[in-house]
């Protein structure tokens, strides 16, 4: 007989039964770009772990691909292994000059590192879905690999222009996505996933950009005077480092605003160099801060898709 309050009555003798468990929702990561500053990606995958949140399904971009392919692929503990590993030495060593290529750096003994690992593996053996990001150097076009090698998908994703070697893909030339797509937000809203997080490496690099008006000066006709400031010069290198962060961080602003995640992690990443691949442990560390500051925020979102 139903009790007073409408909930069926027990006997005294009988057992209460535990509620059932609710499974927590998968999220989906998308991955940024941002050459040494992406070794921040292995805290953050250390730090979900940790609290059984459950990924499922990774966009990557650049070294956000790179990271993401190895944890899909089990390699996340090689991959650690390898950055808190590099001095500035060792980095040098692993470069092979290319003359007369697309890029100062084929990349060979890079691939051939990735190779003892991961030799044969697909991106469909992976389990769960898996996309990194690339560019048509000929088009423009973005370009999305899921599905066939998973090295070759890695190298097509983080090859910077100018720095590493297109790679041949399908008859398309392909390069670094971080030019079309630095955090791919949108990657992951295509496979229809309901719950995007992304991991932008470029948040706090510049702040949000402003117009400055100026009046051109003449160019000087002397040098500086004892008591005069002597005109800064940046070397090449400096310059396309520079305004390859400025790309990053105004196409990530403008496409974010239009395909917002459902939460954005921002490591404080603005000290580190795009090519200071040698200060991984500082990297790593900064990401699992930034995602364990974000767990309860995590923990509410996937109980909001649930219901």
């Amino acid at each position: 007989m139903p009790a007073a309050n409408g909930h069926s009555a027990r006997g005294a003798g009988e057992p209460v039964l535990p509620e059932p468990k609710r499974k927590k929702a998968k999220i989906a990561l998308a991955l940024g770009g941002g050459a040494a500053r992406g070794w921040a990606h292995i805290g953050v995958l250390r730090a979900l772990d940790e609290e059984g949140i459950e990924v499922g399904m990774i966009a990557g971009t650049s070294i956000g691909a790179l990271v993401g392919g190895c944890y899909l692929a089990g390699k996340l503990d090689e991959l650690e292994s390898f950055a808190r590993s590099l001095t500035m030495r060792r980095i040098a060593s692993m470069l092979d000059f290319a003359i007369g290529g697309g890029g100062l750096f084929g990349g060979l003994r890079l691939t051939k590192r990735m190779q003892e690992h991961m030799a044969d593996l697909t991106i469909e053996s992976l389990g769960r879905p898996f996309v990194a990001v690339a560019c048509e150097i000929q088009t423009g076009h973005e370009v999305w690999i899921g599905e066939g090698s998973l090295i070759t998908a890695l190298r097509a994703s983080y090859a910077l222009p100018g720095i590493f070697e297109p790679v041949k893909c399908a008859g398309r030339t392909l390069v670094d996505g971080a030019i079309v797509n630095p955090v791919p937000v949108a990657v992951c809203r295509a496979y229809e996933q309901p719950l995007v997080v992304a991991v932008n490496l470029n948040y706090d690099l510049y702040g949000r950009s402003a117009v400055i008006k100026l009046k051109a000066s003449h160019p000087p006709t002397t040098t500086p005077g004892p008591s005069e400031e002597p005109v800064s010069r940046l070397g090449v290198t400096s310059v396309m480092v520079q305004a390859f962060n400025i790309i990053q961080d105004r196409i990530s602003r403008a496409r974010l605003a239009g395909d917002p995640p459902d939460l954005s992690l921002h490591p404080r990443l603005n000290d580190i160099g795009l090519s200071e691949f040698h200060r991984a442990g500082e990297a790593i560390d900064r990401g699992y801060l930034e995602a364990r500051a974000r767990i309860a925020d995590l923990k509410r979102l996937q109980d909001v898709v649930l219901r």
